[in-house]
């Protein structure tokens, strides 16, 4: 999703109510469920669509006072201890570059020692395939997840539920939106949101960052 994105999203039913900054979301909440005490008040984390409960009791100060002033941007990284770098010898270009011990079969070695710029390059060049890689499918994953546990929420007695699990999971574009089509405007256009990324292809990614 994008950066800029609702931190929060509220529904009453299968209406929006209310989509932006926790404590923005939580005031209007508390407006709708002040009016009416039986609405079906549902609110998500806009990115993960996790569930999220706001206290509505006593005042508006006193709501706000129970729930997080903000809700970070990012998930917390946890840094390692970097490693000690190997001194440059004499004419060695400073790349940042950091040496541990690297354990291969015979075969793996023979086959580095004919790649272009030697085993060193080569690893370095596969690390980076299979980090981006790595990266692009947990994205997927992500939006996948995201969007089940939205759609599970809000769309389980819905027409064609089960089918559009599928193709969000197939992942098939196409079929999703076609299923989703007839949902309840506000539910619809929340869940393409959350899965869009489900749908990405890498080649979709490269042009993103092109």
């Amino acid at each position: 999703m994008d950066k800029n994105a609702p931190h929060c999203i509220a529904f009453a039913g299968t209406r929006c109510i209310a989509s932006g900054s926790l404590a923005d979301v939580a005031i209007r909440v508390k407006e709708v469920n002040d009016t009416n005490p039986d609405a079906q008040i549902l609110v998500f984390d806009a990115l993960t669509s996790e569930s999220i409960e706001i206290d509505c009791r006593g005042s508006v100060a006193d709501m706000l006072s129970r729930i997080p002033a903000t809700r970070p941007e990012v998930s917390p990284v946890i840094e390692e201890p970097a490693p000690t770098a190997v001194p440059a010898g004499p004419g060695r270009p400073r790349l940042g570059v950091v040496a541990r011990e690297v354990t291969l079969l015979p075969r793996h070695w023979e086959w580095l020692s004919t790649q272009p710029g030697g085993a060193s390059v080569a690893l370095r060049k596969l690390v980076e395939q299979a980090r981006r890689a790595g990266a692009f499918a947990d994205r997927v994953r992500q939006a996948q997840d995201a969007a089940f546990r939205f759609m599970s929420a809000m769309a389980g007695d819905l027409e064609a539920f089960e089918e559009a699990t599928r193709a969000l999971f197939a992942p098939d574009r196409e079929s999703f939106r076609a299923l989703t089509a007839n949902w309840p405007a506000d539910i619809r256009d929340h869940l393409l949101r959350v899965a869009e990324a489900a749908f990405q292809t890498e080649t979709d990614q490269d042009a993103q960052h092109a």
